[in-house]
């Protein structure tokens, strides 16, 4: 007899508002089961007729503080678990927390094991395909999204390349520390962190592919280190001065309070940011996918609490100083920017304009929107074997 699936309860308002006008008493404080494991402490409250179990701290597989009952769909396998099986577990980054057990940010409770920092290395998720001999190309998604978004372009790359696609910290199956317990989510750490990921999985000279909001990493990365970057690709960046302001969809996360509360709303933090940039049509077992880390923990949604405050305050220097390296005559690295002009959230304005002058090749993908490889996947994965493929053997 098949399972019957689980909708997520998405009601963290009331879940917040039961906290609010329900204070916890002293004597509910949470008890220890004499293995060095807290025994969760299950409160329910009431929404739509249902009861809705919410874990103050849990290990990851029942969720921790702000989850939605665990955030199973059913007792069978999902597609996100066919994806995990995928892709292995990397190590990257020292961790540089103080030890401390994190806590959440509203009501200073613990929180469970997947959000706090690792012991010593950081753990990073990627999917790799393709002969491992053959030129690496890292494939580099965006904000906010996960590497499940090049599942399209990783089959057509891995015939003659060794591509990888990764989740970045804070995304994904990657982990998640708390923001001031380990990893504050900046574009310098972002930095710092894909150097030290980039030479755990490629020993030689790599290929960049990098979307939207986090070029810049990629692009003051290769800055750096150009004598071990091949190409640079930048799928829809923030160029132009008219780029230098996040979209109200990503900016309402920053916002203290009810950013917390939005971000751990799966379909608001996952679906909707997704599918409100262009013309992607989400499916459902696509959209188990990407809402995954927000029913799991809560640790996904206060990173990118973390990530867009630090974008809505600095994302006008980020880009500035992108475009500067870009335009600078000590930029060596072949550059394209390939750019779906169906995106809402960065205009075409300026975009021609900035190429011609820096003398960068445009590629214009008419039908997709932001997240360019999820709107025409395999299109975009036979230009990028073709560019690499062209400056690889000079045609």
């Amino acid at each position: 007899m098949a399972t019957q699936a689980k909708t997520p309860s998405l009601c963290f308002t009331h879940k917040l508002q039961f906290f609010l006008h329900n204070p916890i008493p002293a004597c509910l404080s949470l008890v220890g089961n004499g293995k060095g494991h807290k025994k969760p402490l299950n409160l329910s409250c009431r929404s739509n007729g249902n009861d809705d179990d919410y874990y103050i701290d849990a290990d990851y597989q029942v969720g921790d503080g702000f989850s939605f009952s665990g955030g199973k769909y059913s007792d069978g396998p999902s597609p996100s678990d066919e994806w995990f099986k995928q892709g292995k577990i990397v190590k990257a980054y020292t961790a540089l927390g103080s030890g401390e057990k994190a806590k959440d940010p509203i009501f200073g409770l613990a929180m469970g094991a997947d959000s706090q920092a690792a012991a010593d290395v950081f753990r990073w998720f990627c999917v790799e395909s393709g002969n491992a001999d053959n030129p690496s190309v890292i494939l580099i998604h965006g904000l906010p999204s996960q590497a499940y978004s090049y599942r399209k372009v990783l089959p057509i790359l891995s015939k003659d390349y060794h591509a990888i696609a990764f989740d970045w910290l804070g995304f994904g199956f990657s982990d998640k520390p708390q923001p001031k317990y380990g990893f504050d989510y900046t574009l310098n750490e972002y930095v710092a962190s894909l150097e030290s990921f980039i030479n755990e999985v490629s020993v030689g000279k790599v290929s960049l592919v990098v979307q939207g909001y986090f070029a810049p990493v990629a692009v003051k990365y290769a800055s750096i280190h150009q004598e071990k970057i091949n190409n640079i690709i930048l799928l829809n960046p923030p160029l132009t001065a008219k780029h230098a302001n996040l979209p109200s969809t990503l900016s309402i996360f920053s916002n203290f309070l009810l950013g917390e509360i939005f971000s751990q709303d799966p379909l608001r933090a996952s679906d909707k940011t997704l599918t409100s940039c262009g013309p992607y049509q989400m499916k459902e077992d696509d959209a188990m996918v990407y809402r995954n880390p927000y029913l799991t923990s809560g640790a996904s949604g206060f990173a990118l609490n973390a990530i867009s405050r630090d974008m809505k305050k600095e994302l006008k220097k980020y880009v500035d100083e992108m475009r500067t390296i870009l335009t600078d005559e000590n930029w060596k690295v072949p550059t394209t920017i390939c750019w779906g002009k169906r995106d809402r959230w960065l205009t075409y304005d300026g975009v021609e304009d900035f190429c011609k002058n820096s003398k960068h090749k445009l590629i214009e993908i008419p039908m997709a929107g932001h997240h360019v490889q999820e709107d025409r996947g395999e299109e975009l994965g036979q230009i990028i074997h073709d560019i690499i493929r062209k400056r690889r053997f000079g045609l």
